[in-house]
């Protein structure tokens, strides 16, 4: 299925590190009576990934609250352990919820899947943003190619 803005999310279940080790948490659960800003990177500690996507919605969760979104959510087709570290990393604390999708299957059941293996990375997501308001998809802002611009917190900042 191809998400498309006003569709509902797909049940699924992201992996998260919780204090006692890796632990479930449904998109249902994130997303219920909330508005959340989620953001999909092709891979962890990839370099526009870590220099600029994950920093810009953690520099501008202020003023994303202060728009009204309630949580804010970075997805990627890493395991666990992976995003972890890369939260810790990064310093996200609990300002940016770490979801794993290991084997690329919210990718898929999304169509937002990307093809890796050119670059020896295998399925991945395609890079974007959606704001999600109760479990539905007001804004979906897919990138093209190896580009970075309508997937970043400031331009999620202007939809809001």
């Amino acid at each position: 299925m191809a998400l498309s803005k006003g569709d509902a999310l797909p049940d699924f279940d992201f992996t998260i590190m919780g204090e006692n080790g890796p632990e479930a948490l449904s998109i249902k659960d994130l997303t219920k009576g909330a508005t959340v800003a989620l953001f999909s990177v092709p891979g962890a500690f990839t370099p526009t990934c870590s220099v600029s996507h994950l920093p810009g919605f953690v520099d501008k969760k202020d003023e994303l609250k202060a728009k009204g979104v309630d949580k804010i959510a970075c997805v990627s087709v890493n395991d666990v352990f992976v995003m972890d570290a890369w939260g810790k990393s990064a310093g996200v604390g609990s300002d940016v919820i770490m979801l794993a999708d290991g084997n690329a299957e919210f990718a898929e059941l999304t169509g937002t899947q990307l093809d890796g293996r050119a670059f020896g990375m295998g399925p991945r997501s395609k890079r974007y943003s959606m704001l999600i308001k109760d479990g539905k998809v007001v804004e979906l802002n897919i990138e093209e190619g190896g580009e970075f611009k309508v997937s970043s917190a400031e331009y999620m900042l202007a939809q809001l």
